[in-house]
């Protein structure tokens, strides 16, 4: 069934301006649509059509920055036949306009992307994240996520600089930690050009006060085909001050607020 769904996802990444329907995508599993989008959720964590949004918003990001073609053009291109439609999708999944996010890239900026904790009470979720040797030093990004995409504002997030233990703050609810590890040689590249080695996922989280969870470990691991493009850049949570990493673990606050 991997090999069906991963011939699928290939096609999503080949015709991904077309107006895919999910019996088309299906056929090219040569399974019945119920069953694909079963198998499909199964092994990937989503739906085929969040799937197919992620990959067309992930080629969105990548001409919003290496072409001169108007949001209006991109939103054609990428697959969507209402700019309106393409925009919030994009807004919703980026944490950024289609416009800002072209603007603050071009200009060498980073925004702040923690999501604001609307003054509730947080907890403690403490892990850690142990990471194959790379051969080389790397930065490491965890934020804790309303849902298993690794999309929009993280709740919380924390920097490692090698693996290491960490701490998050996050309300009371159901969450989803994950994590992106990039290489020390790719700085002084701005985030938005930083691509993963590796990523880790945690299990899902339901915080309440006064119940203590046991620490997450995480263990990262290569990117598959099965993975989600990172629509949040995680690297995207550095500062452009922040030095690149040393060998010593840097921890730093968790981001709150727009």
């Amino acid at each position: 069934m991997q090999i069906a769904v991963e011939r699928a996802i290939e096609t999503m990444w080949n015709r991904y301006e077309e107006p895919l329907s999910l019996d088309e995508i299906a056929n090219t599993a040569i399974l019945s649509k119920f069953y694909f989008s079963r198998v499909f959720r199964n092994l990937t964590g989503t739906s085929p059509g969040r799937f197919l949004s992620a990959v067309r918003l992930h080629q969105a990001k990548t001409m919003l920055l290496e072409t001169d073609f108007s949001v209006t053009e991109i939103s054609y291109r990428v697959g969507y036949n209402s700019l309106g439609t393409f925009t919030s999708r994009f807004t919703r999944s980026v944490s950024l306009s289609p416009a800002r996010y072209r603007t603050l890239a071009r200009a060498g900026l980073t925004e702040r992307t923690g999501a604001a904790h609307d003054g509730r009470r947080t907890c403690s979720v403490s892990g850690s994240i142990r990471t194959p040797d790379t051969g080389c030093p790397v930065r490491i990004y965890i934020g804790a996520f309303r849902e298993p995409i690794v999309q929009g504002r993280p709740v919380a997030c924390e920097i490692l600089d090698g693996s290491g233990q960490f701490t998050l703050r996050v309300p009371e609810g159901v969450w989803f930690v994950r994590a992106a590890v990039v290489a020390a040689s790719d700085f002084p590249a701005p985030p938005w050009e930083r691509r993963p080695l590796l990523v880790a996922s945690g299990p899902e989280l339901s915080v309440r006060h006064g119940h203590d969870l046991p620490p997450i470990r995480l263990t990262a691991r290569p990117l598959t085909a099965l993975d989600l493009p990172i629509l949040l850049a995680l690297p995207g949570l550095d500062s452009p001050q922040r030095p690149a990493p040393e060998a010593a673990a840097v921890r730093v606050p968790s981001l709150s607020g727009a």
